[in-house]
């Protein structure tokens, strides 16, 4: 069902995107999941590089942040077997990749939170940070985490 809400809004649930580094996508911790941070990644490739504010739009941002965002679910997935068990989602940390002198983080973030609340409604709403940094891995504008509460 949450598969087809995603669908149903233009967007597709991608495969785990594999680690860049040595640790696991996401992890189950009783009935949290958490993911590590996770990069837009769309089918291997890198497709926001650079900074905020100087070599992307927020509208840019906006789209980085809402791929990352559909990473995480997909590593959520890997975990806990089905989206459809996800009863809440708690909270998201952005980190956003900005120039000089942009402040406009939490519009970046916003993407990201539209989309949670677009596909899971009420239970979507969560608690965030959207922090602005130097720089990210593979120089990519934005990062996020994600943490959720998922029923047994």
């Amino acid at each position: 069902m949450i598969e087809e809400k995603i669908s149903d809004f233009g967007f597709e649930l991608p495969d785990l995107v594999k680690p860049l580094a040595s640790y696991i996508p996401a992890k189950q911790v009783g009935n949290l999941v958490m993911t590590s941070g996770q990069v837009p990644i769309v089918k291997g490739e890198l497709k926001y590089a650079g900074k905020i504010g100087k070599d992307l739009t927020i509208e840019q941002g906006q789209a980085a942040a809402r791929v990352c965002v559909l990473n995480c679910l997909a590593a959520i997935k890997s975990v806990a077997g089905s989206l459809d068990r996800i009863d809440e989602i708690l909270k998201l940390t952005v980190f956003v990749s900005s120039a000089d002198g942009f402040y406009s983080q939490p519009q970046v973030a916003n993407g990201a939170s539209d989309l949670i609340v677009q596909i899971f409604g009420e239970n979507g709403k969560h608690v965030r940070s959207a922090i602005g940094v130097n720089s990210l891995p593979l120089n990519s504008a934005v990062e996020i985490e994600m943490i959720v509460r998922i029923s047994n």
